[in-house]
């Protein structure tokens, strides 16, 4: 009941920047958390950034300084600011979105279809 649509995902080369975003629709009532995960090949998922509803934000420690997460409530989207890439950030990145349904009211966690990172040496 809630779609996820990721964009901005790229080849870059060292040093150069990617903003990603997400944007999430369907039976909405309230959007809680917003975050984004990546997976390189061959290692498991982590969590690289997510923000609250109220703004609140953590970051990984690999990417503090350099990515910065922020969402926009009135669209539903959340989106990341990679600035500074390294070969190492190279990965599938996925949205993650959690919040309350409209229709009848349950919790929902919706992945995104993920967006390919990546950065060159």
């Amino acid at each position: 009941q809630v779609q996820l649509v990721e964009s901005g995902g790229g080849l870059v080369q060292a040093g150069g920047s990617l903003r990603l975003s997400c944007a999430a629709s369907g039976s909405i009532l309230k959007v809680n958390i917003m975050g984004w995960y990546r997976q390189a090949p061959g290692k498991p998922r982590e969590s690289v950034a997510e923000i609250t509803s109220s703004g609140s934000t953590n970051y990984a420690d690999s990417v503090k300084g350099r990515f910065t997460i922020s969402r926009d409530n009135a669209k539903n989207t959340v989106y990341l600011q990679m600035n500074s890439l390294k070969p190492e950030d190279t990965a599938v990145y996925y949205c993650n979105i959690r919040g309350i349904l409209r229709s009848d009211y349950r919790f929902f966690n919706s992945w995104g279809q993920g967006t390919e990172v990546t950065v060159s040496s």
